[in-house]
């Protein structure tokens, strides 16, 4: 199935199984105000198969309760359990020049300074201390964790579809 631009879809959120006994999934949500995943809704899969509309119904650890449609017992929403859900690209609120969506990076050419390939963005990660690229090396099997601040990376050309890193020193 190929996506056009204008049928993009960016990740916002997961299931994280359900949440009491009348078909309420645990949601958590990957927005920057995290309460706005229920209006970017429908929801879907990742292949698209499903859509979900999404109410939230409160704040709980690590997320939301929901309301998704068409779940209506707890077995329907335990088998949700896992599954990340999507947004038309068009629903999401333009971002500022110096912030980007991680779809947009993964892929992308890293560049050094120089213009020596370090490259390509693998995965875009956040374990609580800042975004990190994965870097994937030209003929190489294990990859490389490059900081995503603007000392590291100092240019972000999505047009071209590259990065200039300045890694710090010793990290290739």
């Amino acid at each position: 199935m190929t996506i056009s631009p204008a049928e993009e879809r960016i990740c916002v959120g997961a299931i994280a199984g359900s949440f009491g006994v009348r078909g309420e999934v645990r949601l958590k949500s990957y927005c920057a105000n995290p309460e706005d995943i229920e209006t970017y809704s429908p929801l879907t899969t990742e292949d698209g198969s499903q859509s979900f509309p999404v109410v939230l119904t409160r704040v709980v650890k690590n997320g939301f309760a929901a309301h998704l449609g068409g779940v209506e017992t707890k077995e329907e929403a335990d088998a949700l359990r896992g599954v990340l859900l999507f947004a038309p690209r068009d629903r999401l609120p333009a971002l500022p020049d110096d912030e980007f969506y991680y779809s947009d990076l993964i892929g992308l050419e890293v560049l050094d300074t120089g213009g020596t390939l370090l490259g390509r963005v693998k995965d875009v990660q956040n374990h609580g201390a800042g975004d990190l690229l994965e870097l994937q090396p030209p003929g190489q099997s294990a990859t490389v964790l490059l900081p995503f601040t603007r000392a590291h990376v100092p240019t972000v050309d999505l047009d071209a579809g590259r990065i200039i890193a300045d890694p710090p020193e010793g990290l290739l």
